[in-house]
C-alpha cells in the first residue's frame, strides 16, 4: 500500500510492516542469483511479491490501482534489467510466449559466444546469423546494431560487447509482428529467385500470402523454405537463427494470430 513508486509492504490484520526486512531478503536473494547464469525468468502474476506489473496498491482509503510492482520483481529487474522476464499468465498467449522465449535462447547463445569465440570476428559472425531474427522485430533495430560491429573497430572490444548486448535486447523485446514477419519471408524468398521453377515460386508466394492472410501458422512456410535451403544448397540461410530460433520440442510457432 501507500506509493506505487515506493509501497510498503503491509500484513492485512496486524498491519505489521513488513517492507524492510522483505527488501533486505530481496537483495540477499538477487545476489545469490547473481551466481546462477540466468537466460530468463518467470514471475507470479499480480502477487505483491512477484507481480512483474499491474499489481494493486492500496491508498490510504483502501482503494487499489493496478499500477505497482512486486517488491522481489522490482529488486530482480533493476539488478538483472537485460534479462528476458515475463509473467506465468502473460504466457498463455502465443505471441508472448514466443517472444520471450526467442530473447532467452538469444541470450543463451549470446553467452555461449563469450564463453566459446569471444573475438572480434565472434560478434561479426553472431551478428550476421541474428540479421533475419533481429528484423523480425525491427529493422531499424538490426541497422543500428550493425552500425556497432562495422564500426567497432579502435574500440575496446568489451565496451562494444556492452552496447551490443543492450540494443540487441532491447529489439527483442519489440514484438514480432506478422507484417514484419511477412517481410522477412519475403527477403528470405530472394535467394530462391534462379534455382526455384515457376511451379515452386508460385508456391512459396502462395505460401506467404497464406500466412499474411492469417490461414496458416508461421511454422508453414518457415518449413517450406527450410526445405528449399537444403534442397539448393543455401548455407548462408542455413545458418540463419531466424529460421531456427529455439528447439523443435517447443513446438513454437504453430499459432495463427
Amino acid at each position: 500500500e501507500g506509493d506505487p513508486e515506493h509501497p510498503r509492504l503491509m500484513t492485512g490484520k496486524s498491519r505489521r510492516d513488513l517492507t524492510a526486512s522483505m527488501r533486505e531478503w530481496c537483495d540477499k536473494r538477487v545476489g545469490e542469483l547473481e551466481q546462477e547464469n540466468l537466460c530468463g525468468f518467470i514471475f507470479k502474476s499480480k502477487s505483491p511479491s512477484c507481480g512483474m506489473e499491474r499489481v494493486k496498491v492500496y491508498s490510504e482509503h483502501g482503494m487499489p490501482s493496478n499500477t505497482g510492482r512486486g517488491l522481489f520483481a522490482d529488486a530482480f529487474m533493476n539488478r538483472f534489467p537485460l534479462l528476458p522476464v515475463e509473467e506465468e499468465g502473460r504466457l498463455h498467449d502465443p505471441a508472448l510466449r514466443e517472444n520471450f522465449i526467442e530473447c532467452v535462447f538469444a541470450l543463451r547463445r549470446w553467452r555461449e559466444l563469450l564463453a566459446e569465440n569471444n573475438t572480434r570476428a565472434g560478434l561479426v559472425k553472431f551478428h550476421e546469423r541474428h540479421k533475419y531474427l533481429l528484423m523480425s522485430h525491427s529493422v531499424p533495430a538490426y541497422r543500428a546494431l550493425g552500425r556497432i560491429v562495422a564500426e567497432m573497430k579502435g574500440r575496446r572490444l568489451p565496451v562494444v560487447q556492452k552496447e551490443y548486448l543492450g540494443q540487441m535486447m532491447e529489439a527483442l523485446r519489440a514484438r514480432a509482428t506478422v507484417s514484419r514477419h511477412v517481410n522477412v519471408l519475403e527477403h528470405l524468398a530472394g535467394y530462391f529467385k534462379k534455382p526455384l521453377g515457376p511451379d515452386e515460386k508460385a508456391e512459396l508466394r502462395e505460401t506467404i500470402a497464406s500466412y499474411k492472410a492469417g490461414h496458416v501458422p508461421l511454422i508453414v512456410p518457415i518449413t517450406l523454405i527450410n526445405h528449399y535451403i537444403r534442397k539448393y544448397q543455401e548455407p548462408y540461410l542455413a545458418d540463419q537463427y531466424y529460421l531456427k530460433p529455439n528447439p523443435v520440442e517447443l513446438r513454437l510457432r504453430n499459432h495463427v494470430y
